[in-house]
């Protein structure tokens, strides 16, 4: 399993496990952005583009083009400096390079903290779908901090709190009530932040010990992201991306109609849900129109079975449970009331 660090020494933590282990040869890759983190700018660095529309296989081929430049061995290390596109690619670039070489996570949002950086999950975007191409590889070690947020938009500290909120309502009413009086205007308190962020990975991190690749409970991660998902594929492909998180959030909404509908999942905790996502993150416009896109991009989710939309839902905070066959028309039914309750 991944040694996870929670600190804000970020610097100590990395030297310490990159003088360790007899490494040949250490190497950073970090987008356009989070390369201007790096000081002093090591020897060994690849940039790649930023954003989730170059989470390509070109940029792929570009990483492996550029160890291979460097002369990267399987007793290199790899350091993956970034949010979940950096960790993501560069993760599945050194798991397949010379058929594995040994890579550390440093993820820079909250997103990629809580998220993209642990658990193994590595790819990539291929045909206008997320992460079609991917392998299980996780990162020999895990550097989780806060000491990066304070330079992150809203909308990204936004698209990460998705995935938290997630997190808590797998495991902890409490917490998931906690974390709906959360203001994204305030100032970050960060040991404070750095906690929440302790408890949520923590929930992923003991459901993937006990399901790795996804045969079973680990599916249980996917809630908000049948639906979520769909929605930020027809984003794609309409050339008009949206934040992973913001499409989680959406998810999340729906999905917990669907517990209601279908598991008794309490109304309260909906619309609670509900509210707080409608605050806090802006709409995507989509009508009745797109509702036989959305359903294909469903079936066509990585989750479903021979073309059967299945979901993760809840009967109780904590309470969930996977492969849950869902209907077009009950899909229909929960995006009609996702659509009403954000106002479109």
């Amino acid at each position: 399993m991944q040694n996870l660090i929670f600190t804000n020494n970020v610097e100590s933590a990395i030297e310490r496990l990159s003088t360790c282990g007899g490494h040949n040869l250490t190497v950073w890759i970090a987008d356009v952005n989070t390369s201007r983190l790096i000081t002093p700018t090591p020897p060994c660095l690849i940039t790649i583009p930023d954003g989730d529309d170059n989470k390509t296989l070109a940029t792929v081929a570009q990483v492996w083009n550029e160890m291979e430049r460097l002369g990267v061995t399987r007793h290199s290390l790899i350091i993956n400096l970034g949010g979940g596109m950096v960790t993501d690619l560069g993760g599945f670039a050194a798991a397949s390079f010379k058929r594995g070489v040994r890579f550390i996570n440093v993820p820079t949002t909250l997103l990629g903290a809580v998220d993209a950086a642990v658990g193994g999950k590595t790819g990539f975007n291929y045909n206008g779908l997320k992460n079609e191409i991917g392998a299980f590889a996780p990162a020999s070690d895990v550097i989780i901090s806060t000491r990066y947020l304070d330079t992150l938009p809203q909308q990204e500290m936004k698209s990460g709190f998705a995935e938290v909120i997630k997190h808590a309502m797998l495991s902890d009413r409490g917490e998931f009530l906690r974390l709906l009086e959360h203001d994204f205007n305030a100032p970050i308190n960060h040991d404070d932040l750095l906690e929440r962020l302790r408890r949520s990975v923590q929930v992923k991190v003991d459901i993937v010990t006990r399901d790795p690749h996804e045969q079973g409970e680990r599916k249980a991660l996917n809630l908000g992201h049948t639906i979520g998902h769909a929605l930020e594929s027809l984003a794609i492909k309409r050339q008009k991306p949206v934040p992973h998180g913001y499409a989680v959030a959406w998810g999340l909404v729906a999905e917990a109609v669907l517990s209601h509908i279908k598991s008794g999942f309490p109304s309260e905790d909906v619309h609670l849900l509900g509210n707080f996502v409608r605050d806090n993150y802006r709409d995507f416009p989509f009508t009745c129109d797109d509702y036989d896109e959305l359903l294909e991009l469903m079936r066509h989710d990585k989750k479903s079975r021979d073309g059967e939309i299945t979901c993760t839902l809840l009967r109780a905070i904590g309470n969930y449970h996977i492969d849950q066959a869902i209907t077009p028309d009950d899909a229909t039914t929960a995006l009609d009331i996702l659509r009403d309750h954000m106002g479109q």
